[in-house]
Formats: structure tokens, sequence, C-alpha cells
């Protein structure tokens, strides 16, 4: 499903109108990637809960010319899923 696949289905859902819907989900993106970038957690009960990892720096290679490459640390955004959620998708 395609993001504009989600805002008509949340639309049809909700009762919002598709503009309503769109700004109410970049809504809660725009949330969820601000806490994330200040280092929090966001956690939505029965949904799941949105983090940020370390990534530690490794070696890599260069997948052309083989290589080594210094890959850097990094922030990543990680997602863990609910019990709810998991028990509906099981």
């Amino acid at each position: 499903m395609q993001k504009t696949q989600f805002i008509a289905n949340l639309a049809e859902k909700t009762g919002f109108t598709k503009a309503d819907a769109d700004k109410a989900l970049n809504g809660v993106l725009e949330i969820i990637t601000e806490q994330l970038k200040q280092g929090d957690k966001v956690t939505l009960t029965g949904f799941g809960t949105f983090s940020v990892g370390e990534r530690a720096p490794r070696k890599g290679r260069n997948p052309q010319t083989g290589d080594p490459i210094d890959i850097p640390a990094a922030r990543v955004p990680k997602f863990k899923a609910g019990k709810a959620l998991k028990d509906e998708v099981s």
C-alpha cells in the first residue's frame, strides 16, 4: 500500500476528507520524526514502539571493486511491533 492509498483508506474509515486525512497522517509522521530526532521513544500502545538505535562503525567492502571501506557509526530508526499488532497479523 502506498501513501495515497493509505490516505484514501484513512479518509474512508474516519469520515475525513482526503485533504484532512493527508494533514493528519503528515502530522503524525512529523511528531514521530521530531521525537526520534530528540532521541525519545514513541509508544503507541497495542501497535508498537518507535525508537532510535545506535549502529557502531564497521568495515565493509565496495561490491564493485572489492576494496575495503569504513562505514561510519549511525543513528537508525527502529520499530518493535506491539503484542496486539502481532496477534492480529498472526
